[in-house]
């Protein structure tokens, strides 16, 4: 049976995410609309697969997975050697360490300022609710920290976690890529010339920037 992936239309949240790795390693799968406006996500039947009635979650052959990163790794241990490696084999020590540290930094210092920013940019306008400008300025200011970190450790390699596309960078296109249209163009400022090459590749993925074309799914 084909896997199903259960998402909204958004290009900037987890499903998009997904999306990307389903097709770069080139994996079949059936997209499943999950209407948020319509609150399908808090219904009895998706709340089965998702407890918390949140997106995306999938279905592979009766085993429903959700949470991006766990659905993600997911797809990459599963399909280790098809399409295209997204993640150090095991065999490789060293280089797992290094990934497993900055999937840490990928959550733990990236994701949650960037997570305060777009609430005020981009779901308090959509739901009607009035943007904080003191919690923006905080958000923009701890996220802006935190890429000046980035800064240098782009400096020495291509990726977050190495020389090599991982999924850790994939991660980085949770909600960040909406935050230019609303207006907060932190990713590409020219004080951070490592970070801004970095987030303009990684935001041309073939793969991105087809899903944001066709909508989904996508196809490598």
């Amino acid at each position: 049976m084909v896997l199903q992936l259960f998402a909204g239309h958004s290009f900037y949240g987890g499903g998009a995410v997904v999306a990307v790795v389903l097709a770069m390693k080139k994996i079949p799968y059936q997209f499943v609309l999950v209407d948020m406006a319509k609150k399908q996500h808090k219904s009895p039947e998706h709340k089965a697969r998702h407890p918390f009635g949140q997106l995306p979650a999938l279905d592979d052959d009766g085993f429903v997975i959700y949470e991006t990163r766990a659905i993600c790794k997911y797809l990459e241990n599963k399909y280790p050697g098809q399409g295209v490696r997204l993640a150090p084999p095991l065999s490789d020590i060293k280089g797992q360490a290094m990934y497993d540290q900055m999937l840490s930094v990928e959550l733990c210092d990236f994701y949650r300022p960037m997570l305060r920013v777009a609430q005020e940019v981009i779901f308090k306008p959509m739901f009607g609710a009035e943007t904080n400008q003191a919690n923006l300025t905080d958000g923009v200011n701890d996220l802006g920290m935190k890429l000046d970190v980035y800064e240098g450790i782009l400096a020495k390699q291509k990726y977050i976690a190495g020389n090599e596309l991982s999924l850790v960078d994939l991660y980085h296109l949770i909600y960040a890529p909406g935050l230019a249209p609303a207006g907060v163009d932190i990713m590409t400022r020219a004080e951070r010339p490592h970070v801004a090459r970095w987030w303009n590749e990684l935001i041309s993925t073939p793969t991105y920037v087809k899903l944001k074309a066709e909508g989904y799914p996508i196809e490598a």
